[in-house]
């Protein structure tokens, strides 16, 4: 089911979704929805998702690793903001999210009806373009808005030509 964005309507602009996580092609999505955000005077909003750890019984730990996770995910977001901020010139919203990936996203889409696009990019390693992509294409769990895919292999350059 297609609900109904907000981002036409007045008071509203349409925004990226680019997740950021620790693949090399992570920075392919983050360039192109900054580009995009730019050329159609709209918004970005950077997510990072930290996947629930197996270590809920000894609560020290899992204090600690979560701790690390919440770390590397500012440290991550404020990396990329910093990029788009110097790039394009726009301030990036920034969201961490704990949980599955896929229902993450689907919970910021349905929370943020100004989300319109979601941005991610294929990988170049054998084991696939990537789960996300992965989980677009071919299981069934597809989202409410366009997904657009950017290649891994796309430069600056042309980034810049097709956004």
């Amino acid at each position: 089911m297609v609900t109904k964005r907000l981002s036409r309507e007045a008071g509203h602009r349409r925004k990226f979704l680019a997740v950021v996580d620790d693949t090399p092609e992570c920075e392919r999505a983050v360039a192109y929805a900054a580009e995009r955000a730019q050329s159609t005077n709209g918004g970005i909003v950077l997510l990072f998702i930290i996947e629930p750890t197996d270590f809920q019984q000894w609560f020290g730990v899992e204090k600690i690793m979560r701790e690390e996770a919440n770390a590397t995910a500012s440290a991550a977001l404020d990396t990329m903001a910093a990029k788009i901020r110097d790039k394009v010139g726009i301030e990036p919203e920034l969201v961490v999210r704990e949980g599955s990936p896929a229902e993450e996203i689907h919970a910021l889409i349905d929370d943020d009806q100004d989300i319109a696009i979601l941005v991610l990019a294929a990988g170049q390693g054998k084991e696939g373009p990537g789960p996300l992509v992965s989980a677009v294409a071919g299981k069934g769990q597809g989202f409410s808005i366009p997904v657009t895919v950017v290649p891994h292999s796309l430069t600056d350059e042309e980034i810049e030509a097709l956004a």
